[in-house]
């Protein structure tokens, strides 16, 4: 009914560069907050970055100067560019979006992609 697609991760050396994607799809009428999270192994999922649907943003500490998220409403898709890739940013990276469904759809309070691998050796 609501999908979200991720892409783009992948592996990188320390200070290189990777970009990942994620498209919703599906029977959407709007979407409010697009982010992304992301999990290592034996750690919690953390925030990320997040954008509202206007011009909102914001980036965890940690990534902050180096990572930028940016939206594409038009195409329903949120973007993380990651630059200065650092051996801790090896995660799983997670899409998530507040997305307001169409009627008969049953409402989530978050969606959720499958995850990308991001690995940034040393």
């Amino acid at each position: 009914q609501v999908q979200l697609v991720e892409s783009g991760g992948g592996l990188v050396q320390a200070g290189g560069s990777l970009r990942l994607s994620c498209v919703a799809s599906g029977r959407i009428v709007s979407i409010n907050t697009m982010g992304w999270y992301r999990q290592a192994p034996g750690k919690q999922r953390e925030l990320v970055a997040s954008a509202t649907s206007g011009t909102n943003t914001h980036y965890a500490d940690s990534v902050k100067g180096r990572f930028t998220i940016s939206r594409d409403n038009a195409k329903n898709t949120v973007y993380l560019q990651m630059n200065s890739l650092k051996p801790e940013d090896t995660a799983v990276y997670y899409c998530n979006a507040r997305i307001i469904p169409e009627l008969g759809v049953p409402m989530l309070p978050n969606y959720w992609g499958q995850g990308t691998q991001v690995t940034v050796s040393s």
